[in-house]
């Protein structure tokens, strides 16, 4: 059989305040022609559709047309995704009558059937090129605290036990359903020991970094566990088979040196045969003037002076992004104005100046800029609150219970 994994698509993303939706659909046209030239047999996208619980109208149309196109280009596709901390798991979960009638299978929130797992929901055959059913998937969409079973108090840390619980039971039904020949497949979002966050535009989720889970989640009979939730493309535990695709796009200024991609997954038989990514094209570049270090502005403004012209007709979406980083001895009252200035007919678009200052009495390279409010997760902010009326930092369950409510926002808010 063979796969595709995706994830973090975050259909309406914005990049300070500039609309990524032509970028997003110019990947999703590109994924629908890869599925097809490589003889796809299942798409497996690991959460994060939108980029937020509330997405806008164009957003859910851009997800709505491409499940369409899919369904008609490549009609024995089958197609499995599961929520992410991102999506709103009761938005993704609506439309399941449709979807179901369709064909594809959407697991927004850990489903549940009078208080037990809803195993018609969390686990999927997929089908190869001949209908044979080649494997099953677990599909396990971002479990939030509330989804999660109480362990014993002795057990260790009670969120990654319940995780490990829940994932468990989900494979173990799995198995009972899976036949000779037939590989062992998981989904997950979620945040995994020994990997790398990009710092700007992902959550340390589960109540923070320590809980990150543990790569023996996923034992050795799981053929691959697709997984999403960090958008640089990485193996976990130098496991061949647990992987996380990335983002098809660079969702922060941060990420522009990540290689975008997907994963076109062999599965031989019961086992993992290879792996091999496929480059997403990057439609919209993003550069940092100067590319280092900030430079004094003299220095700035020659570097952008010397940037490419517009080309007349180029598309505006199609503009880099720019990055400016001026380090200056005091404020500069009209450093936006000369930066514009000079940028006027330059094919690059300002999207971020960072002021770095001198005068501090530290040597530039110490100099570091603040992060803007747009930059900080909400941990960030609520960390900051805390530490301004208390010498000790949270207490984990405190920080627990902040994740719990956040969630709850976060799926609720109009």
């Amino acid at each position: 059989m063979r796969l595709l994994h995706t994830s973090d698509w975050h259909l309406g993303h914005t990049l300070y305040d500039v609309s990524r939706d032509a970028e997003h659909a110019a990947f999703l046209d590109w994924l629908l022609e890869t599925l097809e030239a490589e003889a796809v047999d299942a798409l497996l996208v690991a959460g994060d559709i939108f980029d937020t619980a509330n997405p806008s109208a164009d957003a859910q149309a851009a997800w709505y047309q491409f499940v369409a196109k899919a369904r008609r280009r490549l009609p024995r596709l089958d197609v499995v995704v599961i929520g992410g901390n991102h999506d709103s798991a009761a938005r993704l979960d609506a439309p399941d009558p449709l979807f179901s009638a369709l064909g594809v299978r959407v697991v927004g929130g850990l489903p549940r059937v009078r208080g037990t797992l809803d195993w018609e929901r969390l686990l999927v055959p997929l089908h190869d090129a001949k209908g044979r059913v080649g494997a099953w998937v677990a599909a396990v969409p971002f479990l939030r605290p509330a989804d999660l079973p109480p362990v014993p108090l002795d057990a260790g840390d009670r969120l990654v036990e319940g995780v490990r619980t829940v994932y468990a039971e989900v494979l173990g039904a799995a198995r009972r359903r899976r036949q000779a020949g037939q590989a062992l497949v998981a989904m997950g979002h979620c945040y995994m020991t020994g990997t790398e966050l990009s710092v700007l535009s992902e959550r340390k989720v589960l109540g923070g970094n320590q809980h990150a889970l543990p790569v023996d989640l996923f034992p050795e009979d799981v053929a691959y566990a697709a997984l999403g939730h960090l958008h640089k493309a990485q193996r976990v535990g130098g496991r061949e088979g647990v992987r996380y695709s990335g983002s098809p796009l660079p969702l922060s200024l941060s990420e522009a040196g990540y290689r975008h991609q997907v994963l076109v997954v062999e599965l031989e038989g019961e086992t993992l045969g290879e792996v091999r990514s496929l480059t997403v094209p990057r439609t919209t570049d993003m550069m940092r003037v100067p590319g280092r270090d900030a430079a004094p502005l003299e220095t700035v403004l020659a570097l952008l002076e010397a940037l490419p012209a517009s080309e007349e007709g180029a598309l505006d979406w199609r503009r880099p992004y720019l990055e400016v980083c001026v380090s200056l001895p005091r404020p500069e009252p009209a450093l936006r104005q000369k930066v514009e200035k000079v940028l006027d007919g330059k094919a690059a678009r300002l999207v971020k100046l960072t002021p770095a200052y001198t005068g501090t009495g530290g040597a530039l390279a110490e100099v570091q800029p603040g992060l803007s409010l747009k930059e900080r997760t909400p941990e960030d902010v609520f960390r900051a609150r805390y530490a301004r009326d208390f010498e000790e930092p949270p207490a984990p369950a405190v920080v627990e219970a902040f994740h719990a409510l956040l969630s709850d926002v976060q799926e609720e808010s109009p």
